[in-house]
């Protein structure tokens, strides 16, 4: 097949596809499929010999063999062993010596990367259909999440997809659909699935650099040359390498051979990751920020032998010293612009603690605040151009900051002038995207925005926060606001897609200035922060009559959707609902005890979490958040939340993070049962959900609390009354008996106990519980929180 048709597919087309049709027959030695209830056990009883460079041990569980390449899935490790993937490899059929040897395998997808296991670690297939690794202590690392869809047997294709079927021989799970770094023939990367590098060849785990596939197709340059095959090659794959570029490759003359490049050539500064994080990439040679004489050193690198590694800070940047933070200039300017616009940039990141570098155009006034570094590229930027790198002035936060250089670095006379590669998602043509996105931003910013009267100019001066849009680019993104996906108190929320192709869900806010605060608390809060388990903000529009923030979309919506019907189709088995607390944790824990302020969300509840393609939870809306300093033991603010999920201690209103654990307790409580807090539906004495658990604890019979509607819940009872415990840690009505969130994880990791004995009489439970108290007063002091409209998106 020729290069050109893969490149014309992923320019132009809405998937990619690489055809191949290659029969397989199961090596004799080892089998093809597997039915239920089988399991696999990763020792060396399963050992083959392996042909590699990097001393590789294969473990297979299956084994096939075809005309142009042949597949393993089993347990790999590669160097020094200290770790296994579950893994499918490719590797060329001509190696395989009597079923004992392959040559080279190439790892083309992994269920683990970022949890390896050891030595003993186990595969099951259950009886349920739902396909588990667990490590060797039995730690759960990973599953399928297939249980209880009628899985009835496992199997290998002959194109190297593993795949969970059922009784019609109907694939129900395949690892096609869940791709890593590599695509093989015959594999599509459909919409909006993305490849995703691993740190290096030697760390498989996950890092921030991926391309994704949009409706425009991926994100190659179309001036490149084109190539065609010189000939046949017997195995054949496609890899988004941890330098950040994709490349094509074939084993020809025995060994792997780059049968194409989209940047061409071994040693290319505009790689995202040739000279690792912090790297400078000059005249195919790599080196860390250096000072001048007389400057303090900040950066080192990683490795004295392999400079390509990137560089490390010699001081790690901590939130808890921020006050000893300033900012490195990577290169001198002459700015056209008042001095202050250069400041007011670099004190946006100073002040962000998700901040790592600012980037100032100073011929546009436009400042970029970058969460990551990338490498950086000397002597490759437009004029005007000036980076800034934050770093920690002291090696002890404890110390009092230097008094020869109170200022911190920020000399202009520093020789290295560079950017940063990190705001192009592909990262692999930056230094010409990078100058686009940059103009394209601005002239956004500055051709598209409409007059505002003074109460809107507020909004406008959110420096370092995420993209404005004109309200005609919403308008057009969401077909004029005609694909509703939820509604509430504060308005409606939209589905959108971009310019680019990005799938967004825009929320537009009702009112003017009754929800003008809820609308910057919103912006001001997660726009500048960034977490795996927080819903990402991707911009706002701003002016005196439409106020929309721009979400990430989450394609399976919001929780409630998933955990209040009453349909065994629908119900969440429970590792899923297991995983989805844990994410909630951690998305609590980074608000509470890792932004330089702490954030008291104030709103948790099933609505305000949201699910991903792959029931990754995501906190969102923070609309009525409340920011904390660290010396603060509370805060006094007006009664906000949602009744049913509120602390009794709002009833003082002075309050602390734990009103936020407290409503994480209902919530864990919710997602256990399959359903509401408050339930009109059930009998009189179990309404409430708070006096059912009391009492179902104190007769030992909490078993009776999990939800009927899931079969695999059901199976894991007791492993589910053990969280209830968790929850009821959480509901103490003394908030300081409850625990931080920081120790909920601790608990869902195996790594503490639930503190023993809890006090299950929760405030009032036996008739109103504490948050209808809460909500009672409300109505007294003539307040009720509106229900907020955070479902971006419904179950399909």
């Amino acid at each position: 097949m020729g290069i050109s048709r893969i490149l014309g597919c992923l320019l132009g087309c809405h998937i990619l596809f690489i055809p191949f049709s290659l029969p397989v027959n199961a090596l004799t030695a080892y089998d093809s499929a597997a039915n239920l209830s089988s399991s696999w056990i990763n020792n060396g009883s399963r050992d083959i010999g392996v042909d590699s460079e990097d001393y590789s041990t294969l473990r297979p569980i299956f084994l096939g063999q075809g005309i142009n390449a042949s597949f393993a899935c089993g347990f790999y490790c590669n160097y020094n062993c200290e770790g296994y993937l579950f893994a499918i490899l490719i590797f060329p059929p001509a190696r395989i010596h009597n079923f004992l040897e392959v040559q080279d395998p190439k790892v083309v997808w992994s269920a683990n990367q970022n949890f390896l296991v050891r030595d003993d670690a186990t595969l099951q297939l259950t009886q349920d259909g739902d396909l588990i690794l667990r490590d060797a202590d039995g730690t759960f690392v990973w599953s399928s999440n297939t249980s209880g869809k009628s899985v009835v047997g496992l199997n290998l294709t002959e194109i190297g997809n593993l795949v969970l079927f059922d009784s019609n021989n109907a694939s129900v799970w395949q690892s096609f659909d869940h791709p890593t770094d590599s695509l093989v023939p015959g594999q599509i990367l459909v919409f909006d699935q993305k490849l995703t590098a691993s740190a290096s060849n030697k760390d498989w785990s996950q890092e921030s650099r991926y391309v994704i596939f949009r409706k425009e197709g991926l994100l190659f340059p179309s001036a490149q040359p084109v190539f065609s095959f010189p000939g046949p090659f017997s195995a054949q794959y496609m890899k988004l390498e941890p330098k950040g570029y994709l490349t094509f490759y074939g084993f020809f003359n025995d060994i792997w051979k780059v049968l194409f490049n989209p940047l061409l050539g071994d040693f290319n500064c505009a790689y995202p990751m040739i000279c690792g994080k912090y790297g400078v990439c000059s005249e195919q040679q790599c080196f860390c920020p250096g000072p001048t004489a007389g400057e303090t050193r900040y950066f080192t690198p990683v490795n004295d032998e392999e400079p390509d590694l990137g560089c490390k800070e010699i001081t790690p940047l901590s939130c808890n010293a921020s006050h000893y933070q300033s900012l490195l200039m990577l290169r001198s300017t002459i700015f056209n612009k008042k001095e202050s616009d250069i400041e007011s940039c670099k004190q946006a990141c100073l002040s962000n603690c998700s901040c790592k570098a600012a980037v100032f155009w100073s011929s546009h006034g436009a400042c970029y605040l970058l969460s990551e570094i990338f490498s950086l590229m000397k002597d490759a930027h437009p004029p005007g151009l000036t980076t800034f790198i934050k770093v920690q002035n002291i090696s002890n936060p404890g110390d009092p900051p230097s008094s020869s250089n109170p200022e911190g670095p920020q000399s202009s006379s520093s020789p290295e002038t560079i950017i940063s590669q990190l705001l192009s998602p592909f990262g692999a043509f930056v230094g010409l995207v990078f100058i686009v996105i940059m103009i394209g931003r601005y002239l956004i910013l500055k051709g598209k925005d409409v007059k505002e009267d003074g109460e809107d100019k507020d909004l406008l001066q959110v420096p370092g926060m995420p993209t404005r849009f004109s309200h005609e680019i919403l308008i057009v993104a969401t077909e004029n606001f005609s694909r509703e996906l939820g509604k509430g108190g504060f308005g409606s929320v939209f589905e959108g897609i971009l310019t680019d192709g990005t799938k967004v869900a825009v929320k537009c806010i009702n009112g003017l200035s009754q929800t003008k605060d809820y609308f910057l608390a919103e912006v001001e809060t997660i726009g500048g922060i960034h977490h795996l388990n927080l819903v990402r903000l991707v911009g706002y529009c701003a002016n005196k009559s439409n106020r929309c923030l721009v979400y990430e979309y989450m394609f399976n919506g919001s929780l409630d959707k998933w955990i209040f019907h009453r349909n065994k189709e629908l119900a969440l088995d429970w590792q899923t609902r297991r995983k989805i607390i844990l994410d909630i944790a951690k998305g609590l824990s980074y608000l509470h005890e890792e932004c330089r302020q702490k954030i008291i969300h104030l709103d948790i509840k099933p609505q305000n979490i949201l699910l991903d393609e792959s029931f990754n939870a995501k906190v969102s809306d923070f609309g009525l958040s409340k920011l904390m300093d660290r010396d603060q033991s509370q805060v006094v603010t007006t009664l906000r939340g949602t009744p049913g999920y509120m602390a009794p201690e709002w009833l003082i209103s002075a309050i602390t993070e734990k009103v936020d654990v407290y409503s994480f307790g209902i919530v864990t409580l919710e997602i256990l049962c399959g359903r509401r807090n408050l339930d009109h539906s059930q009998p009189e004495e179990d309404k409430y959900l708070l006096s059912l658990f009391k009492r179902k604890a104190e007769e030992d019979q909490m078993l009776d609390l999990v939800d009927k509607y899931s079969e695999d819940m059901q199976l894991h009872g007791e492993e589910a009354v053990e969280l209830m415990r968790l929850a009821a840690w959480c509901l103490q009505n003394d908030n300081g008996r409850r625990p931080s969130m920081s120790m909920v994880i601790k608990v869902l990791e195996g790594v503490i106990d639930v503190e023993d004995n809890l006090d299950y009489n929760f405030f009032n439970s036996s008739g109103l519980g504490a948050t209808e108290a809460v909500h009672r007063r409300e109505i007294n002091v003539g307040f009720a929180s509106p229900v907020l409209p955070s479902i971006l998106s419904g179950p399909r």
